[in-house]
């Protein structure tokens, strides 16, 4: 469930003939490399961006659309640098089902002809796919073979969780597509991205295990999560959501949460169930408000999981230290 898109992509015809215009007077235009040729990743978020440049290494440029906590990619209002950036790219990463649905427009119109990785895609869950567990990466698609019909797919998709990047297991296919896509476009490079991809892949598995630390100690322990973000990493971990749907979906939305629904979540948080709460900051109102409120007053540890990197963070240290809270949060 992806909550209520509130700015769709908007670029006016002045916003499209500044850019007709830039893209004239940059020698970089429609290129795949950049000026020091290196290959030009364009990722939706800076999620993506940082897994891109861990595998790439020294021989890829990364542009992140989204770098700032502050900003929502549900509700991100593309601008006609980012188009300009778009069309520049050699390879294009995005996370799909919905999430960051600005992307589609970008890379319609755009007109890139880099290939395009979707995360969801290398989620087990997610409808159609097929297991990646062979270590074959799932064949990306080019820009011209990426356009949508809506309902296809790429937007809601109902019951599925599309914050995929909290899922180990989809981050280590998608870290072996990226290796492999990245190799065809720079194919004196591939032992290099190979071996950053095993290196990152090495790094995952540390994660795995710190999850499973927290299985073996607190399988079925229940908490409380405002939205469904970190759903995949508390499930690795073996923790029991015990949030009424509802509520989470109602937040996601951008909705308010049903009367009954909020009274379900209180009468639960005063039950003396619930473990832990995991809000996530870049979303909210006053139901959350209500519900965190109530949490620290019966003493339930309230823990923070974002959308995207805090400042000066990596992929893995950033998932570390959310398994670091977890865990503190469950033991305290």
């Amino acid at each position: 469930m992806t909550r209520r898109l509130l700015a769709p992509l908007a670029l006016g015809a002045a916003s499209v003939l500044a850019l007709a215009g830039c893209a004239g007077a940059s020698p970089s235009a429609g290129s795949t490399a950049s000026a020091d040729g290196k290959v030009t990743v364009v990722a939706s978020t800076d999620v993506y961006g940082s897994i891109a440049e861990a595998v790439g290494g020294d021989f890829v440029d990364v542009t992140s659309i989204i770098t700032s906590p502050t900003q929502d990619p549900h509700e991100y209002e593309a601008s006609a640098q980012d188009q300009l950036t778009l069309k520049n790219a050699g390879l294009v990463i995005e996370n799909g089902a919905g999430y960051d649905s600005f992307m589609e427009g970008l890379i319609q119109a755009s007109g890139t002809a880099a290939p395009v990785l979707t995360a969801v895609e290398y989620n087990h869950d997610y409808p159609g796919a097929e297991s990646h567990d062979d270590a074959s990466p799932a064949p990306s698609e080019s820009a011209d073979d990426h356009a949508h019909d809506e309902g296809d797919g790429h937007d809601h998709i109902e019951g599925f969780n599309e914050h995929v990047w909290y899922d180990p297991h989809t981050v280590e296919d998608l870290t072996a597509a990226i290796a492999s896509k990245l190799g065809e476009l720079a194919p004196d490079h591939v032992a290099d991205f190979n071996a950053n991809a095993e290196a990152f892949t090495q790094q995952i598995a540390g994660l795995e295990d710190s999850l499973d630390q927290i299985k073996a100690k607190d399988a079925g322990q229940k908490i409380f999560v405002t939205e469904p973000v970190p759903v995949y990493l508390t499930t690795a971990a073996g923790l029991d959501n015990a949030t009424p749907n509802e509520f989470s979906e109602s937040v996601e939305e951008g909705q308010d949460v049903p009367p009954a629904t909020l009274l379900e979540s209180l009468q639960l948080l005063d039950s003396g169930q619930i473990k832990v709460m995991i809000v996530n900051p870049q979303t909210g109102g006053a139901e959350v408000t209500k519900v965190q409120d109530e949490a620290k007053a019966k003493n339930i540890p309230v823990i923070e999981f974002t959308e995207t990197l805090p400042e000066g963070q990596t992929y893995i240290s950033w998932m570390q230290s959310n398994i670091t809270a977890l865990s503190d949060a469950l033991a305290a």
